[in-house]
């Protein structure tokens, strides 16, 4: 193991000659949450919010594409019959249209529709895992412990949207699973930036309880002084 020295804490990283490794989850960069006319702005809420996110998130991308690094783009959607949709969560949200129904991008949070698409700047490359999700963390009822285990990661980076509901989920699920996990600041975002100062502010409390935070510039740092120059 190796320390990221740059980051103001131990972050440990497996070694390259350990077999295990460190994997990015990219969480729901979707047209649905980001774009005008999907899911987030129907809620009412101002997307432009979670666009300021993106160029964070391509420079993760391409050092991890560079690296040759594990890549995990997760995709929050339904299948069409809307079978692993608890009504629940249909009922969630102040809209006179939800979950199915149709919208300007197409039936809201569907898969294969257009809004559940990936937003085409941070569009994954072949090779790169897409994994549908029903639920807010990325392991219900998907196969992503399987996908870890296959590719021996210990360590997750995270980043995408939104910083307190999908991507603070899914990084509560991999702590408790025994993930060592960093969600990169500048790589995240919410429609409430209250929201995502609690986040961070919480997930690394205690010493680091949940995990650690950096912006991208320090992770992508330690990335290059841990693996090899970019």
């Amino acid at each position: 193991m190796s320390a990221i020295a740059a980051l103001p804490y131990p972050w440990d990283l497996p070694t390259p000659d350990s077999g295990n490794t460190v994997a990015l989850v990219m969480i729901d960069m979707q047209r649905d949450f980001i774009e005008e006319g999907g899911f987030g702005s129907m809620l009412g809420n101002q997307v432009s919010r979670l666009q300021a996110c993106i160029p964070a998130a391509q420079q993760l991308l391409t050092a991890f594409r560079e690296l040759g690094l594990p890549i995990i783009h997760t995709q929050e959607g339904h299948q069409p019959d809307l079978s692993d949709c608890p009504p629940s969560k249909r009922t969630r949200g102040n809209l006179t249209t939800g979950i199915g129904d149709s919208g300007p991008l197409g039936r809201i949070l569907v898969l294969g529709e257009p809004g559940n698409d990936f937003v085409p700047a941070l569009e994954p490359l072949p090779g790169e895992i897409i994994l549908p999700k029903p639920g807010k963390g990325a392991f219900y009822n998907t196969p992503l412990q399987e996908i870890l285990t296959q590719y021996q990661a210990t360590h997750l980076i995270l980043g995408g949207v939104t910083t307190e509901v999908c991507v603070q989920t899914t990084m509560r699920e991999a702590n408790d699973r025994g993930y060592d996990c960093l969600l990169v600041e500048d790589a995240t975002e919410s429609y409430f930036p209250e929201f995502k100062q609690a986040t961070l502010e919480m997930v690394r409390a205690q010493g680091g309880i949940v995990g650690w935070t950096a912006s991208a510039q320090t992770t992508i740092e330690g990335l290059k002084a841990h693996y090899g120059t970019l």
